[in-house]
This record gives C-alpha cells, structure tokens and sequence, in this order.
C-alpha cells in the first residue's frame, strides 16, 4: 500500500508531560495533536500500547490486545465523577511521582488504587454501567481470558503462568470455572481497567483523526512467553507438555553480539496456525486496527524466515533459520481485513526473501538515517531510497541524534558533515531536514530530536537492564518556534496534508529553523 507524501512524529504516550507521573491519555494527549497540527504534521507514531510486564517494556506485553491501564487518565475520571480531585492530588503527593521521567513502580502504586476505587463507584452512573456492560459483551473474544489471566497471575503473587496450579496452568474447565467463581468481583475488575483505557483511547484516536492526524501503531512479531495470549492458545506455540517454551526466539550472532541475542519469545506453529486460516493474527489485526490507522510490524524478517534457539541454551548461538508463513499469513490476512497499510520493520540482517515478501504486499520499509554514513552505497543515505519507503532519524532504540552524533568518531563525523555540507552544530534539525527532503513517502521524527535533546532522553537501550522506556518532555518544551520551524520544512519539501496547504509558495515563508 502507498501512502501519500507526509511526516509525523514518534512520540509514546507515556512520555508526554502531566502531573501523574507518566503521561496519559488525557488533556496533554489532546494538547500533542493541537501541536502535530499547527506543525503541519499528518502522522503520530506510538509503541505497543500493551499492559507492560517485566522491564517495562511495551514490547513485552501481557496481552497483545489489552491497553496498558497505566495509561489511563486520572484527569478524566474526576470529569466523569469517578474519582475526587482532592484523593487524587493526595495520592499523588504520598508518591513522590516524577514529571522528568516515569518510575514504573511509584507510577502503579499510585494509579491502580485510584482505578480501583474509581470502580466501586460505577454504580453511580447508570450510563456508565451500560457502556461498561456493552464492552464486556463485545470484547469479550480476548477480555475474558486476559482479564481471568491477570487476576490469576495477582493470586500468585505475580508468579509466571506455568508455576500456578496445574489445573490453572493447563487450563482445565473445572478449575477455570472455580476460578472464576472465587476471584469474579477481582476479574470485573480487570474487565473495568480495560473498558477505562479504551473508552480513553477511541475519541482521542477519533480527535487526531478529524484532525488530519493518521496514528502508526507498533505490533511486535512475537509475544511474551508469560501472557495471556500464551496460557490460552498454548497448541499455536512450541510449549512441552508442562507448558515450558522448547524453543525460543533470537537473532544469530554479528558484528555487534558474538553470541547473538537470545530474545526468550516462543515461537509459533505456523502450520497449526495454517490450518484455521490464521484466526489468532486476524484476530490481533483487527482488533489492533481498531487502535491505529497504520502499523508497524517490528521484526518483519521474521514472517519469512526466523532464527530459532533451543531453549535449554544460554545463548543465541546454536540456532537455526526457519522458514516463516510468508506470503500465506498476509493473503489470509487481505482477505479477511482487506488492504493493509502496515509498514515493514526490515532493519538488521536482510536476505533476498524479506525484500521480496515486502515487496510483494508493497509495504513500506524502514530507512534509519544514523545507520547511513559508511559509505555511498549505503541504503539509509538519501540518495538511496525509494519513494515508498518510511524515512527516520532513529528510532525508539537508537540513541538522540545529539547523542548519537557526539559519540562518533571524528572521522565519522567528518563523513555526516561531509554528506550534509554543514558543520554540525544543530545536528539534530539537520537530520530532520534530511529526512524531511527525502524522496521517502513517509518521514518520522522522535520528539527528542525535534528537542534537541542529547543522549539523557534515549529511550531505550537494548541490553540494558533498568532504565529503559522513562523518558518524558515537560510542558512548554514543543514551543511555538520548534512548530513553526516543523511546518516550515514540512511545507518546502511538500509534506503538507492537502488541507493544510498556505496559498503562499515556500519561497514567501519567512522562517528558517537554523536561525530559530
């Protein structure tokens, strides 16, 4: 699928600024858009928007259809009557919360009581009720196993689905039927957190969309092992007889790991997913395009070929390549969705049969300016890419394009001047204006580099333990100069939505962002 010639910015909700903590979906959330806007910008990309487990990863997720509750904004709830402004600046102060960066921990301490208590007073809004009602009813495909999942693993004190009980773990009817019995008040619960969270997120997406403003969701190609998706389609995995992954996810070693990276996912049986014409990824898709308006699939060379790792290893080394479902899943997938404008994560180890999988459905791939200066045939550099691609100055794991840029070597850096006929000393908005006039359909931006910011507001690095996924910007930093320099280049290199288009010609624009 093509897409037009427009720009956008990657920005997490959780890093947007508020009061809370963490950034949510309420008035700051609608703010962000305004500001994509009076920008000029057409695109707003995310992460996985999932309830985050170990490491607080949003590519580690307990459910891949369930919102993150985290997310959920206090501020609405005192609108809707659910909760009181007074209990809620008090919870806030006993926290200590941060609004630099998000502490996981804090941040769930303070914010789940309050959505729990929010739900003991329900009851007071008949029409509240009923919409809560209605959500159990339609969602009820994946709510009922992830809401049952998340109360369980709560009754085992957070303890991994394949330590409970065997009668839990194997899901045996009996036990599923008591325990639903004797934990339903703490299910509806569960059911209640995630009716929040998407009565949330449906008419802020609907708010960006009257806007003008098209939302680029993440999907991650694998599950976590520990997740609702796992202890309920245990047959679509690689899972012994006990439940336990008997191999594993990774990608073999490079120039970067000697011993690869051994990521722990398990792997699908795509040949029993075959067999059902692929009803558990047609169902994720659908329910994800209800979320967003395009996706990214991460790790796309996956769908064609994937490295498999024993499990019993402690390394990715002693894998191997395994054919994919291909071009299978996508024409099941067409079929049953229709178009689908997804963009293909093609980074890293690329052979001939990603490109031609890719290139067969027509998806846009990735083109990552800080992975283009080593030499002229490199594909990332400008004068390499192709129109239907989608251009980015980094990504969420790479570091700031400051950062990145200080830590190069002279020799290197001499190579970006070289290439950018600058000198270097804004190289975060010299970046943007290169992927901004590249012949890429598409070009992204992460916040921080929009800022200016250096390697303090990364947010990720992949390896590290701790310390990942926190980084927030504080109200006032997306001022009107950084706006109106974005709409600026957005303009002369004819990435303006239609509707947005001024009756003056770029030359008439009166402002350069190297002079702001």
């Amino acid at each position: 699928m093509r897409f037009p010639r427009s720009s956008g910015l990657l920005l997490h909700p959780s890093s947007l600024p508020g009061p809370w903590g963490i950034g949510d979906l309420g008035p700051a959330a609608y703010q962000f858009v305004d500001a994509l806007v009076r920008a000029g910008q057409s695109l707003w990309q995310l992460l996985p928007l999932g309830p985050t487990g170990y490491g607080d990863s949003p590519y580690q997720c307990f459910s891949a259809f369930a919102g993150n509750p985290l997310l959920v904004s206090p501020d609405r709830l005192v609108d809707l009557g659910l909760l009181d402004r007074a209990e809620l600046e008090r919870a806030a102060a006993e926290h200590s919360l941060s609004p630099d960066a998000v502490d996981y921990g804090a941040v769930y301490h303070f914010k789940l009581p309050l959505l729990r208590r929010s739900f003991e007073r329900l009851g007071a809004s008949p029409e509240l009720a009923a919409a809560f009602r209605r959500f159990r009813e339609e969602q009820a495909g994946w709510l009922d196993d992830y809401a049952l999942f998340m109360t369980l693993k709560d009754a085992h004190g957070g303890a991994g689905w394949n330590s409970w009980d065997p009668g839990l773990r194997d899901r045996e009817p009996a036990a599923l039927a008591a325990a639903r019995q004797e934990h339903a008040a703490a299910i509806e619960i569960q059911q209640f957190l995630q009716f929040l969270f998407y009565s949330q997120w449906a008419p802020l997406k609907a708010y960006a969309n009257e806007r003008g403003i098209s939302i680029i969701g993440d999907a991650p190609i694998f599950v976590a092992y520990d997740s609702a998706d796992v202890w309920a389609n245990r047959e679509l995995f690689f899972l012994d007889d006990e439940g336990n992954p008997t191999v594993v996810a990774g990608v073999p070693p490079d120039y970067f790991s000697a011993t690869g990276q051994r990521w722990g996912n398990p792997l699908y049986r795509w040949d029993r997913m075959r067999r059902d014409g692929y009803a558990w990824w047609v169902a994720r898709l659908r329910q994800t395009f209800t979320q967003v308006d395009i996706l990214r699939l991460d790790h796309f060379r996956g769908f064609a070929a994937y490295w498999e790792v024993p499990a019993d290893q402690d390394t990715a080394i002693n894998g191997r390549w395994v054919r994919g479902p291909g071009a299978d899943l996508f024409q099941a997938l067409d079929r049953q969705l229709g178009g689908l404008p997804i963009i293909a994560e093609d980074l890293g180890l690329i052979t001939p049969d990603v490109l031609e999988l890719r290139d067969q459905f027509g998806f846009p791939g990735m083109k990552v300016l800080q992975f283009a200066f080593s030499d002229s045939e490199n594909v990332y550099l400008p004068h390499n890419h192709t129109p239907n691609s989608v251009v980015y100055t980094g990504t969420h794991d790479n570091d700031t394009t400051v950062g990145w840029f200080r830590e190069l070597s002279e020799a290197d850096r001499e190579w970006v001047r070289a290439y950018l006929g600058r000198d270097g000393h804004d190289i975060a908005w010299e970046l943007l204006r290169l992927a901004m006039m590249s012949v890429a359909d598409m070009a992204i931006v992460p916040l921080q580099d929009v800022l200016r910011l250096g390697g303090e507001a990364r947010m990720n690095q992949p390896g590290r333990l701790g310390g990942n996924w926190a980084w927030r910007f504080r109200a006032g930093q997306l001022d009107d100069g950084l706006i109106a320099g974005l709409r600026f280049l957005t303009t002369i290199y004819g990435r303006l939505a239609a509707a947005q288009r001024p009756e003056a010609e770029p030359a008439e624009l009166d402002y350069d962002p190297a002079e702001g």
